[in-house]
């Protein structure tokens, strides 16, 4: 029943206030089942005395970063080879989800590695509770997580308890605090820091704040010595807001009050229907404009929409013509 509510409630916010794709709709994404099963042997093994991978040099580049997340990926690379074919340009941010519980997946890692990119994952606590996060009672977990992640060696972007700002996660807003979400958040980070997983970007990813603008973001930030990007969730709906100002500006103006992190579009989309072919204009026109924007990450799955820019001609036309554009898309560095 928790989890038909869930659904319900995340679909309702989708469809009326351009939020989020929300991660119980992609729980049976391939992706994220093959992220449930132990860490794969890793072919790029990190020796103890192996420096970890320095992501300094990915926190702010000078091109923008052009993401999807799409049905099957990273744990195989041939769902982004297709979609990189469809709209003219190869990704270098694969998103993928993974619940609490589930193991490092490696191999997604290493593959979009590999492909010259970065993995980017929304670590989700469904359970047991961000109080047993926060007390180190899960600490056996974290770090062997951890170890995988320092082991595997390559660099990765990991968002924990995205959209903490709603009401529709049990880690949000009806369920617990901001004050544990920040501790869960801390003892997380030093975890992976006590065991020398330096080789991550962390994502603090907030939903826009257009649905629930009564939460003050401020009470949930870590703080910047625990924070590499400030990632925002943010939908384009047929009744929601159809600017990238009056999508995003809001939110970010909150969160330029208490930090200048760069800022990436974490997860976006856009509803099919008569705007489309706007809002993708709006939405790449605005990321590939504004310097404090690092690049987006595009939700590619069809869940309750059929968020996939090729179910729409016009939009598909429309965002090859722009993401065709020098300023997004570059290799990562493979060192």
């Amino acid at each position: 029943m928790i989890r038909k509510t869930l659904l319900a409630l995340c679909v309702a916010l989708t469809c009326l206030a351009g939020g989020s794709g929300c991660g119980v709709l992609r729980g049976d994404d391939p992706a994220a089942r093959a992220a449930r099963e132990p860490a794969a042997a890793s072919s790029s093994k990190a020796p103890a005395d192996e420096l970890p991978y320095d992501v300094t040099p990915l926190l702010h580049p000078d091109k923008k970063y052009f993401g999807v997340a799409v049905d099957g990926a990273p744990s195989s690379m041939k769902p982004v080879d297709t979609f990189a074919r469809t709209v003219g340009k190869k990704p270098n941010l694969v998103g993928s989800y993974s619940s609490w519980g589930d193991g490092f997946n490696a191999k997604g890692a290493e593959n979009v590695f590999h492909d010259g990119g970065l993995m980017y994952v929304s670590w989700e606590p469904f359970k047991p509770g961000l109080d047993k996060i926060a007390d180190g009672s899960q600490d056996t977990y974290i770090k062997k997580y951890a170890k995988s992640v320092r082991e595997t060696n390559v660099p990765v972007a990991i968002s924990f308890g995205h959209e903490m700002n709603g009401h529709w996660y049990p880690w949000g807003t009806k369920d617990t605090t901001a004050a544990t979400f920040v501790k869960a958040w801390r003892h997380i980070h030093d975890v992976f820091q006590d065991v020398g997983a330096t080789n991550v970007v962390w994502a603090w990813s907030p939903n826009v704040i257009n649905p629930v603008p009564s939460v003050k973001l401020k009470p949930y930030w870590p703080g910047d010595a625990y924070v590499d990007w400030v990632g925002i969730v943010g939908y384009w709906t047929m009744t929601g807001a159809h600017t990238f100002e009056t999508l995003y500006g809001p939110t970010r103006r909150q969160i330029a009050k208490f930090t200048d992190k760069p800022v990436l579009i974490s997860e976006t989309s856009a509803e099919p229907g008569e705007r489309r072919r706007a809002d993708v204009r709006a939405l790449l026109g605005g990321v590939e404009q504004d310097d404090g924007v690092l690049g987006f990450l595009w939700f590619n799955i069809p869940k309750r929409a059929d968020w996939r820019i090729q179910s729409s001609p016009l939009a598909l036309a429309e965002f090859k013509r722009l993401i065709a554009d020098d300023a997004f898309g570059f290799e990562v560095p493979r060192s």
